[in-house]
């Protein structure tokens, strides 16, 4: 369902040169996989002899038994759709090639020969085979003795009931080349690599070999799915860890720990819809003509997608990074990117102020953050930095409070301005009754605020700086022309999740960016009390108690929601089917399908429907891979319609 399949990656238990044990040890663990709905299960290279049998590979026995096996193994999945991909050294028009053979219901459907034979320090393997160049680079068929004619090939296309598998395949050394195959199999839409493998043990080559399976997987934007073989292996020479590896895109999903003594089944869910959609907006891959490879791929029968997700992390909040230690890193480098895209911008406008308005919410926290430390990076006094306060009918004390509070610690020059009675002869001006809180009421007072910022930009020769963020932008939770408008906008690729976490990693390291201690710590406790404050425009009326009574969460959903869908919709394009799919295997227990069902309609209509204000926002600084600039990343006609995505 939606594109998921199971992958599964063995390393069995053998016996070296033992073809019957190691053949019922490889079904028997291939069954597990299949019982545990696994559409593709991979085994490592030269599995049903073993890699180490060296001369042995020369003998009249050993080549008809692991024949044999091969076809043992075909007649065990007679009835399985899963493809079950094994090792064996395979003759071919009088040669003897180190291959991947691929059964699926009781057939031998393609075998893939060694391009890259290493034959240095420890591997000798041209003593005993040869490559399998040749053979690959044009449409080949090989009689194959108790199967016919076989497909020889290193390419091949499965039609799944969810989206089209295009696996390619590499063995082993394939993968250590300064051209991997995989690289061009990609371009020529392999969304899957599989590699049989046999890679020794040695001290840091565990690290590397990852590095390279993960670095693989991202640089051809690809599932990879790599077995190698284990310490059961002869260890006259050498030994084996068993490293199992099922990466995607550059994400390792599932990996085990090596030198297990018995049988190892790693699984991962790989999102084949995701990664064949992604390659539609990124990289180059339209760009190769892949014609020649699909003129020699073997085709598979139809494989079994999954409907439930057992062996996939789904991370409910996508933007924000998993640990503390990758979100200190990240959190310096947002930081970084926004103070050295608004230090651009003051530069190139010669302006001799920044204007801020400051809410004591979350977004213009941030943003106040950032342009203080620009003007240190540009070796300018904070006092050139010009922060307006402008009450309303709905600003409460705790936001007017924290933000006197924290424009007078960072030392910057603090002006109130207090919008209410300009608001009331606005009102008087157009009709307005003030009684009548609608979105007449609020956008008064939002478009008010800007225009007193624009205004005082003109008198002190400054810019507005905007304080908006990436999940407002795509909710179009902003005035037109108000909020929504600014000269930079310093926050807006960051979306609302990424922003609490951002702005709590300042208050942590808060010591770092003032010098005076005191300072340092009054600030932190400022910027925890704003993080603990609901997310509200205040353009309402507070309650009896004085405290905010509109609260943006409560009326669009949960922005965690949000931005779940946000990144999975835009840089996936998954379906509202998907989202939804997704988002309740994410937030399982946390949010009801009732909630997560309201969410995803109010993130549809919204996001169609607010286009046009994103059709004309400010210049601001990209940091992560989800951008809505109509300048960049995001073009769409402002008058889309949203019915088939509900």
């Amino acid at each position: 369902m939606f594109g998921f399949y199971r992958f599964a990656s063995v390393c069995p238990t053998l016996k070296v040169a033992d073809t019957a044990f190691n053949t019922d040890e490889i079904i028997r663990c291939a069954t597990e996989a299949v019982k545990n709905e696994s559409a593709f299960v991979v085994f490592p290279e030269l599995c049903i002899t073993g890699y180490t049998c060296s001369d042995l590979f020369h003998q009249e026995l050993l080549l008809q038994k692991s024949l044999e096996s091969l076809l043992k193994i075909a007649k065990a999945f007679a009835d399985s759709d899963a493809v079950i991909a094994v090792g064996l050294p395979l003759r071919m028009f009088g040669c003897l090639y180190n291959c991947a053979a691929f059964v699926q219901r009781g057939k031998l459907v393609a075998v893939t020969p060694k391009i890259h034979l290493p034959n240095q320090r420890e591997f000798y393997e041209k003593r005993h085979f040869s490559s399998g160049r040749d053979l690959l680079r044009a449409p080949t068929k090989c009689a194959v003795e108790g199967f016919g004619d076989v497909p020889v090939t290193n390419f091949f296309t499965v039609k799944g009931n969810g989206s089209e598998i295009r696996v390619g395949v590499e063995l082993c050394e394939d993968l250590w080349t300064a051209v991997p195959p995989s690289g061009e199999l990609a371009l020529a839409g392999a969304n899957v690599i599989v590699n049989l493998s046999a890679s020794d043990a040695l001290v840091g080559k565990g690290d590397y070999r990852r590095n390279l399976v993960m670095n693989q997987s991202a640089r051809c934007m690809a599932a990879y799915v790599y077995a190698s073989a284990g310490v059961h292996e002869s260890t006259t020479d050498m030994v084996f860890s068993g490293h199992l590896m099922i990466a995607e895109n550059g994400s390792m999903l599932a990996e085990n720990k090596n030198y297990s003594r018995e049988s190892e089944i790693i699984y991962a869910d790989v999102d084949v819809q995701r990664l064949n959609m992604q390659r539609l907006s990124e990289g180059s891959f339209q760009d190769f003509d892949s014609r020649d490879f699909y003129a020699r791929a073997a085709c598979f029968d139809g494989l079994r997608s999954i409907d439930c997700l057992k062996y996939r992390f789904v991370a409910p909040m996508p933007f924000v990074p998993g640990n503390i230690e990758t979100r200190d890193k990240s959190c310096t480098e947002i930081f970084n990117i926004q103070c050295a895209g608004l230090a651009k911008r003051l530069e190139a406008s010669h302006s001799a102020r920044a204007v801020i308005g400051l809410s004591g919410g979350l977004d213009s926290t941030l943003a106040l953050l950032v342009v203080a430390e620009t003007f240190k990076l540009l070796k300018r006094p904070a006092s050139e930095i010009l922060v307006l306060t402008m009450p309303g009918f709905g600003t409460t004390k705790r936001t007017k409070n924290n933000a006197v509070t924290m424009a007078e610690l960072l030392g910057v020059e603090l002006r109130t301005v207090d919008i209410q009675k300009a608001c009331l002869q606005h009102f008087a001006d157009i009709g307005h009754d003030p009684k009548i809180l609608n979105v007449t009421y609020e956008n008064v007072q939002a478009r008010e605020r800007t225009q007193i910022l624009m205004d005082i930009a003109n008198s002190v020769g400054g810019i507005v700086i905007g304080t908006g963020d990436l999940s407002e932008i795509a909710l179009g939770w902003s005035t037109y022309n108000a909020d929504h408008m600014s000269m930079y906008a310093v926050n807006c690729d960051i979306p609302k999740t990424l922003v609490r976490h951002v702005v709590g990693w300042y208050a942590d390291h808060a010591e770092s960016f003032t010098a005076d201690k005191k300072t340092a710590r009054e600030l932190a406790d400022v910027l925890r009390d704003i993080l603990d404050t609901p997310v509200s425009p205040e353009l309402l009326p507070a309650d009896a108690n004085g405290q905010i009574a509109q609260k943006t969460e409560s009326i669009l959903g949960a922005y965690e929601i949000h931005d779940f869908y946000l990144y999975h919709f835009a840089k996936y394009g998954a379906t509202p089917q998907k989202l939804l799919f997704l988002a309740k295997y994410a937030f399982a227990g946390k949010f009801s399908d009732e909630e997560l069902e309201k969410a995803l309609k109010v993130f549809v209509r919204r996001f169609f429907t607010q286009q046009f204000k994103r059709s004309c926002i400010p210049d601001g600084p990209k940091v992560g891979t989800i951008s809505l600039s109509p300048r960049a990343d995001w073009r769409m006609p402002s008058d889309s319609s949203f019915n088939d995505w509900l």
